[in-house]
């Protein structure tokens, strides 16, 4: 099959709501649901409120089951090792907030980790006295093997926890985790993969990873609803796993004391984002999970190929799927723009945005300048050719 003819896939395409004038390349930052999620959602919500006590006491918590044994099943882990999370950021959170430090400790995280989690994990250094160590990760590595044990030699005897990405979002890099997990455990150090971009991109089998925690959120390439998510914590480390929110402690209807329920009552909210979760797996299912995976590694591939193109730049990772997926990140012609604010954004982002109608981030890193393509059932190959025919079109200070 030809995974770039984009006829056998307008019928999927045509399951989104998006704005017919924008191009949207950035699944990658904010993935819209297709419609049925959105009509799921819709009807949870009007459940809940038309009887809420009976919702909330008599129905929640079987419903919350349900929806966590489909997505276990497609996780590779048991309902009983993980709570729905508001998003990855929130289950690193809880991680943080968990995993006991003493002055002198060592956090290791890669330097292509995403911007929060080092936030995060900085700030847990400073009220523990733990040190944050950033390792560097050696992407022209000749294998999988290599790059892990060379990003395990700089951890120490100090070293009580490693952060690492399954799917790096500034680098789209996928990386080796099953061999990080084993020289991790091999040296007794406990390890959290920070999972938003491989649900749903790339297989997945938390149980035979074996990493102490997982966290992911379900509004990437799932395309769950925004505020969805999971926090996976191995049964070593259930009872000592503490919410970033104290709330009751307890099932609302009655149930034997689980460490979940410290998690599963925050307080008063809608549900419906996690009960949506069956839906949404349903849908990609439908499509077939390994047709939407090569499907989308085609379109990322396709605009790999017409960039590169374009500029002349190599990317560093080789042109394979074991090394990227649905999404890919490509060099850029110049230096990054000097002085930009934390949180500002880039002006190639702004004027793709703004004059060509064309959603897709622009990111700097180590002085230079990058664009990340990503690829969903909506995309195609003319959304690839309008990126690059916008790019042909800059003036010489955005693209020498």
């Amino acid at each position: 099959m030809d995974y770039l003819d984009d006829e056998p896939w307008q019928k999927w395409r045509n399951e989104w709501d998006l704005d017919g004038s924008v191009t949207y390349l950035n699944h990658g930052s904010f993935g819209p649901s297709p419609r049925v999620v959105q009509q799921e959602r819709e009807r949870w919500s009007r459940e809940l409120e038309c009887q809420p006590m009976a919702f909330f006491v008599d129905r929640l918590e079987q419903q919350l089951d349900d929806a966590a044994k489909k997505l276990g099943a497609l996780i590779g882990a048991s309902p009983d090792d993980f709570v729905f999370q508001e998003n990855a950021t929130q289950g690193m959170n809880v991680v943080a907030n968990s995993v006991p430090l003493n002055p002198g400790d060592e956090i290791l995280l890669s330097d292509h980790e995403y911007g929060a989690v080092h936030r995060i994990w900085n700030q847990r250094s400073e009220t523990t006295g733990a040190k944050v160590v950033v390792g560097r990760l050696n992407l022209a590595a000749d294998s999988p093997a290599q790059l892990a044990n060379e990003f395990l030699a700089q951890a120490t005897d100090r070293t009580r926890l490693i952060v690492v990405s399954h799917v790096t979002s500034p680098t789209a890099t996928i990386l080796p985790v099953h061999e990080i997990c084993d020289r991790a455990q091999q040296r007794d150090i406990a390890i959290c993969i920070d999972g938003p971009h491989a649900l749903a991109m790339l297989p997945l089998n938390i149980a035979k990873l074996g990493c102490d925690y997982y966290v992911a959120s379900g509004h990437k390439w799932l395309s769950a609803p925004f505020g969805t998510g999971f926090l996976f914590v191995a049964k070593r480390n259930q009872q000592k796993i503490r919410p970033v929110i104290t709330s009751w402690g307890h099932s609302v209807s009655g149930r034997p004391h689980s460490w979940k329920h410290e998690f599963n009552w925050p307080g008063t909210r809608d549900f419906s984002s996690y009960l949506v979760l069956p839906a949404a797996i349903d849908f990609l299912q439908q499509v077939g999970l390994e047709e939407f995976r090569l499907r989308t590694h085609a379109l990322a591939q396709y605009a790999r190929e017409r960039i590169v193109e374009l500029t002349g730049l190599q990317p560093g990772l080789p042109d394979s799927p074991s090394w990227y997926g649905s999404m890919v990140t490509l060099p850029l012609p110049g230096n990054a723009p000097k002085k930009l604010r934390p949180g500002s954004v880039d002006p190639l982002q702004t004027f793709l945005r703004h004059e060509q109608k064309i959603e897709i981030p622009v990111l700097q890193r180590n002085g230079r300048r990058f664009i990340r393509v990503s690829c969903h059932l909506y995309n195609t190959t003319e959304d690839i050719d309008r990126l690059v025919n916008a790019l042909k079109a800059l003036s010489p200070s955005f693209l020498p």
